[in-house]
């Protein structure tokens, strides 16, 4: 009845143009609805069952109660009260049926065999009947699917403590909410429950699992219309997580939505089991026929790389472009350019330096008293240099792992941050518990380790060179757009740090010793190599020769090849594109933005033919503003201007670049992404859900439990009572 018109012979649906209204809910308003409604079997309906159950479409109404203010909404005026029926066939049909009637009634005392009118008045009958018990079949089914998505958005486990191990929902969290509606007056959820009383649970474990998935299904399909509401979007996906026993990818979205604002919104996990190339089709095939996505679409894509998942990532990202060029690869705004370089080496060393920074964060990240720790220690170590140890410390107090100089600030705390994590082991005041002590031994083994020292001094100075280049990128427009104009330069560096590696490599050796040195760790060749690669008696491998081949030119050659791909010349063309917006402008007032930087996008135009002109009258209108005028300097900003709509082409080229993973997004667009580790972090392994992460992560989407409904019914028709 919700997405039908109620009124008699009238086949208005949400499927058609006319809009349907719902009954009011006010008492008299929705007495005279039903009054005018030539329906006697509305009569006897409440008013809240006529609002949430029954709609009339909008040629029921004078059009003088109708409001179209907005071109996307119809609304009634407050006091529209329906006028406008077909009584006269409405009459017909009564006094023809009432004649029939008649002249059946006094031929039937003839006749044993049913005629078809009286089938026909049998069918009328059970017809209300059958409604009925549909509309609470539904009443039932939206009670289960508003505690879900309570559940879900609350980040409540569905099953609880006592039961996780069990098939039964009796005395888990959902059966307890769905007892609380009961006890508050949920009628259509007790009715149902008291039809199996001998069953203490209002839903069986098999119906649960088919709506999580509906609800799950829903949810992202209002995800992805949005989405593709707005054409162009890039794909972004996270470190791989795992749920359930199964490897799971993350994926988000970056749009820019009919409001010119940037969003990146989380729709869900992509199973990521499997290698190679069928790998990378079984990725590709569910995110086209299974979400629907039209790839064609796709302007960016971003992931997240790891060293054990590397070249799966890489197949993946690869197959990507292959098939759609203008999915440019692209670094993600949420990781330091050099965190992403460095997590994606398959080198042991550098593993180890990246792994050991990941428990160096959690160790100090919850514990105000192991930072007084490493403060001390950094004291200690710099008695004579107050103003650097008080900015050491200060940064020690951030997530210093994961910044762009990680490396630079972890060489020079080394010393402190081992003389810490080894007095905590030792745990002589016994301040310390167990696990507290236990983590901090396996730090020390790692800090103590000289594979360490030397990957982490090889990590310092080759990222040095693309660090400024890969902190401009996260910044603002201008600064984006002087780090596109400077991957020239950075490569050039790079390329003599290789071409002439065999002096760098002796200086950096130096450097590792001398830094174990003080540590009193000695120089050797990883006690792993040697066992996997024994050697002829009387050889001698040295240790300097075996980090230049191992570590030293790997590293340097892996930067200068993902600098390269991660900066095509496509991404390049596209981030120089924010010379269009006017902070840029006015910075080069001489100089008026390339065309050809804009060519890469000639496709996406509305109107490429005027690009020139139009080009050349953005440039104008900005380069002559005065001193004292003040003008955009974000592309948030430009995009929220009133005017930028009398440049289409130019609005076109800014909401392209909107996408890109590439640059950093404002506070409020990025919320889903930190939804999301929250989610991760404070969820048990247990509890994780696919499934209750996306209600979870997106608890502010819109959501109508009506569309639940029916599509739980479409897809399971068979009432499912409780087992």
């Amino acid at each position: 009845m919700q997405n039908h018109c109620a009124a008699p012979n009238c086949t208005s649906c949400t499927s058609t143009r006319q809009p349907l209204f719902r009954f009011p809910q006010d008492p008299e308003r929705c007495k005279k609805w039903v009054e005018n409604c030539p329906r006697q079997d509305l009569k006897d309906k409440s008013p809240n069952q006529m609002y949430r159950f029954y709609r009339l479409c909008g040629k029921h109404f004078d059009p003088s109660m109708i409001e179209n203010s907005d071109p996307q909404h119809t609304v009634l005026k407050d006091d529209a009260i329906p006028t406008v029926f077909d009584v006269s066939s409405q009459t017909q049909k009564r006094s023809r049926e009432t004649t029939e009637a008649d002249e059946t009634e006094n031929k039937v005392k003839k006749k044993i065999k049913k005629t078809p009118a009286e089938t026909k008045e049998c069918d009328a009958q059970t017809a209300p009947e059958e409604e009925e018990e549909e509309e609470e079949h539904k009443e039932y089914l939206k009670s289960l699917f508003e505690v879900l998505v309570l559940l879900g958005g609350q980040n409540i486990p569905v099953k609880g403590p006592a039961n996780d191990k069990q098939d039964s929902l009796a005395s888990s969290n959902f059966q307890a909410l769905l007892e609380y509606r009961m006890n508050a007056g949920d009628e259509a959820l007790k009715k149902r429950c008291d039809a199996n009383p001998e069953n203490k649970e209002c839903c069986s474990s098999t119906q649960l699992g088919h709506l999580i998935e509906v609800c799950e299904g829903c949810v992202r399909g209002e995800l992805l219309k949005e989405v593709r509401k707005n054409a162009f979007f890039a794909l972004v996906t996270d470190d791989l997580v795992q749920i359930s026993g199964e490897w799971c990818l993350p994926v988000f979205l970056r749009y820019v939505d009919q409001a010119n604002r940037q969003w990146e919104k989380f729709v869900g996990f992509l199973s990521f089991e499997g290698d190679g190339e069928a790998l990378a089709e079984t990725l590709m095939s569910e995110l086209t026929d299974k979400w629907g996505l039209n790839m064609e679409q796709c302007r960016g894509q971003a992931h997240s790389f790891s060293g054990s998942h590397f070249s799966k990532i890489k197949a993946f990202a690869a197959k990507l472009t292959e098939k759609y060029p203008m999915a440019v690869l692209t670094p993600r705004s949420t990781c330091a350019l050099n965190t992403t370089l460095a997590s994606g080496m398959a080198l042991s060393g550098v593993q180890l330096v990246m792994s050991t920074f990941r428990k160096i964060e959690s160790f100090f990240s919850n514990s105000p008293e192991l930072q007084l720790e490493l403060e001390h220690g950094i004291s200690i170590f710099y008695p004579d240099k107050e103003e650097k140890a008080g900015e050491l410390k200060e940064v020690c107090r951030t997530s210093w792992t994961t910044r762009h100089d990680a490396c630079q600030v972890a060489v020079d705390i080394l010393e402190a941050l081992l003389l810490c994590v080894d007095s905590v082991h030792d745990n002589e005041d016994m301040r310390w518990s167990d696990r507290v002590t236990h983590d901090a031994l396996e730090i020390s083994k790692a800090l103590a380790d000289f594979e360490f020292v030397m990957s982490l001094v090889v990590l310092k100075n080759t990222l040095s060179l693309t660090r400024a280049f890969g902190k401009n990128m996260q910044g603002k427009a201008t600064d984006v757009n002087f780090a596109a104009n400077s991957l020239k330069a950075v490569l050039h560096s790079l390329t003599e740090v290789s071409d002439n590696i065999d002096v760098y490599h002796e200086f950096w050796h130096d450097e590792a010793v001398n830094l174990a040195a003080a540590l009193e760790i000695s120089d050797k060749v990883p006690r792993s190599f040697l066992r996997k690669h024994r050697s002829e008696p009387g050889t001698v491998i040295r240790p300097e020769s075996y980090y230049k081949e191992h570590l030293s030119v790997p590293v340097v050659n892996h930067v200068i090849r993902e600098m390269k791909e991660l900066f095509c010349e496509n991404h390049l063309k596209a981030l120089k594109c924010l010379s269009l917006v006017p902070g840029v402008l006015e910075q080069n007032k001489s100089t008026e933005p390339e065309e050809e930087n804009i060519q890469v996008y000639k496709n996406d135009l509305p109107n490429a033919g005027t690009l020139a002109a139009e080009l050349h009258c953005w440039w104008v209108k900005w380069s002559h503003k005065g001193k004292g005028d003040s003008v955009p300097g974000t592309l948030h900003e430009t995009l929220q201007m009133a005017d930028v709509k009398f440049f289409p082409n130019m609005l076109a080229v800014l909401r392209l670049i909107g996408t890109l993973p590439t640059l950093t997004l404002e506070e409020s667009s990025d919320v889903a992404y930190r939804r999301f580790k929250m989610y991760m972090e404070n969820t048990p392994d247990k509890y994780r859900s696919k499934s209750l992460a996306l209600l979870n992560v997106n608890n502010d989407a819109r959501y109508d439990l009506d569309v639940m409904v029916e599509a739980y019914m479409k897809t399971h028709p068979t009432n499912e009572t409780v087992q």
